[in-house]
């Protein structure tokens, strides 16, 4: 599958750039959604339906208890955080990294990007088992997310966690994990 935020665009367009691309993204992609089942409960439908009411709400909220400053932080500022550390997946985990499988594509592991995403960064390990629950594969690769799934898992609240086997492992391993900058591939920052 081609990666609809490739690096190969630019710097910018894999990083923001493509969120307003919706219709090339979807050629790119060669799929509209990968989510279907979601798309027909009717709890996500009311979300969907209603997304503009949810921070309106919240805005005020912030106003009421400490007015425009609580905005301001409390929808501004974690607004712009939380996107720009999702679309860093998107760049430097395209650009910078270690690449310890072999995925055709220039994704990257990032320690980094794993850091303020809380695992998102290992960003090769999700492009080599894009369906795999966990991306940080090695014990030494913090991922927060994989800890709360499994905590759900052992609730009983998640099931069905697919995880990468030791077979598709060895198929895909690669003969170098050594840190690369992949600049003659790259264009220059536009």
């Amino acid at each position: 599958m081609k990666d609809p935020h490739s690096p190969l665009e630019g710097f910018w367009f894999s990083h923001v750039g493509w969120i307003f691309d919706v219709e090339s993204e979807k050629e790119r992609s060669e799929r509209a959604t990968n989510v279907a089942d979601l798309e027909n409960q009717p709890f996500y439908k009311f979300l969907q339906q209603t997304y503009i009411v949810h921070p309106a709400i919240l805005g005020a909220l912030l106003y009421a208890i400490g007015g425009f400053p609580y905005v301001v932080w409390g929808l501004g500022v974690r607004g712009t955080w939380g996107y720009h550390v999702t679309f860093l997946v998107n760049s430097a985990c395209h650009i910078w990294g270690n690449q310890p499988w072999k995925t055709g594509d220039l994704s990257r592991n990032n320690w980094l990007v794993a850091l303020v995403t809380f695992g998102e960064g290992w960003h090769n390990n999700h492009h080599a088992f894009e369906h795999s629950a966990r991306h940080g594969l090695e014990w030494w690769q913090l991922d927060t997310t994989w800890c709360t799934i499994w905590t759900l898992q052992k609730l009983g609240l998640a099931t069905h966690i697919k995880l990468p086997t030791d077979a598709q492992k060895k198929k895909l391993a690669s003969n170098h994990n050594q840190i690369v900058h992949p600049v003659d591939v790259i264009p220059q920052l536009k």
